[in-house]
């Protein structure tokens, strides 16, 4: 059993160094974090061992001189019954139980109390998701749209703060010591008070109206702007409409993702728009000037003469304009060739002496 590899450190480790690799084991498998575990109380008994034999240097010599540990774990019990571990394990110099998980519990604590004058890192306030649908024009032209939001905000009358300022007083958690004991078992547990965050002294009290939560909940009507020439399923970004942030945290943002209904003529692709349009024969074969639908209403486009069905015309800088830089994409129009109803018989004389002149023309070409 290497205790150089058990704590995770090189055979030139520094005393800070073995500390360091102690506190960040024993958070991790000591019994009273892992109740019940038997293989992480193993693992601390070891983890116990290899740290009182490398901390004190004459049996970290001997230890590296002979490669055995002269270890006295074997007399702590299991639940480590009889030891006070507000008191150091090893000497002075070692951390104690409670050094290992004060700030832990402090953490604990000042969350379930509210009190942002305890020590803990801010927090940014989760970003919150909403929907929207407009219709296709409106994603042409761009606009505004109004939407309700319930977010958690500041609390109004503490102002994020979560508690009030009042005249000084001992505290009455630990009666003005600053600490606060328990037992359990044999085991003595000792952490900073959390209520007055160690100080002994009370010069806050919790805010009333958030209950020291440091928010409340709030819903606001908020107006949100797209650009021209949103595509479905975009997001827009609102900064700082999320809620709000704990101890001095920085809000979170707002998404809105954007809906856009389907049209009855036109198909996006890019910035581009598609649409179809009908022909007539006589059109396609002599050719034409039709009118096309638009997003700028009615176009005319030219059709050439042998124009066949399915084939497509570009009209330039007539489709979505793009959020980006505001330049627009292209309307592409397809052809569709549609026969007409012959019913009078002048027509249908007209059509076959066509057909005569031409039976062969179609066959040919489609070769």
């Amino acid at each position: 059993m290497d205790l150089y590899l058990i704590l995770g450190l090189e055979r030139g480790a520094s005393a800070s160094d073995i500390k360091r690799a102690y506190k960040r084991l024993a958070r991790r498998y000591h019994p009273d974090i892992n109740p019940g575990d038997r293989r992480a109380a193993a693992q601390f008994r070891q983890i116990a061992e290899a740290y009182e034999t490398l901390i004190d240097p004459e049996r970290r010599r001997r230890y590296d001189t002979t490669g055995q540990p002269l270890s006295n774990v074997e007399t702590v019990p299991f639940g480590f019954e009889g030891f006070d571990f507000s008191v150091s394990v090893s000497g002075a110099s070692a951390p104690t139980f409670g050094d290992l998980f004060a700030d832990v519990f402090q953490q604990r604590d000042a969350r379930q109390t509210g009190r942002p004058g305890d020590a803990f890192a801010p927090e940014r306030g989760a970003d919150l998701h909403q929907t929207v649908s407009i219709t296709f024009d409106e994603a042409m032209r761009g606009g505004q749209r109004q939407i309700t939001v319930t977010r958690q905000d500041q609390c109004r009358i503490c102002h994020g703060a979560g508690h009030l300022h009042m005249s000084e007083t001992r505290c009455p958690q630990c009666h003005g010591t600053g600490a606060i004991r328990s037992a359990r078992g044999h085991m003595v547990f000792s952490r900073a008070c959390g209520h007055c965050g160690g100080s002994g002294r009370q010069r806050q009290e919790r805010c009333g109206s958030c209950g020291g939560q440091q928010i409340e909940n709030r819903t606001e009507l908020l107006t949100v702007a797209f650009p021209p020439g949103l595509n479905d399923a975009a997001r827009i970004r609102v900064p700082g409409k999320g809620h709000a942030g704990r101890n001095g945290g920085e809000p979170g943002d707002l998404y809105v993702t954007v809906r856009v209904e389907s049209h009855a003529v036109f198909r996006r692709e890019g910035d581009d728009l598609h649409v179809i349009v009908s022909i007539a024969i006589h059109e396609a074969a002599l050719g034409a000037k039709i009118e096309v639908p638009s997003p700028d209403g009615p176009v005319r486009l030219r059709v050439p003469p042998g124009t066949q069905s399915g084939q497509r015309f570009r009209l330039r800088e007539r489709g979505v304009p793009s959020p980006r830089d505001n330049r627009r994409g292209d309307l592409v129009v397809e052809t569709r060739l549609v026969l007409p109803k012959v019913l009078d018989e002048r027509s249908k004389e007209l059509l076959r002496e066509f057909g005569k002149i031409h039976a062969d023309d179609v066959r040919r070409d489609a070769k």
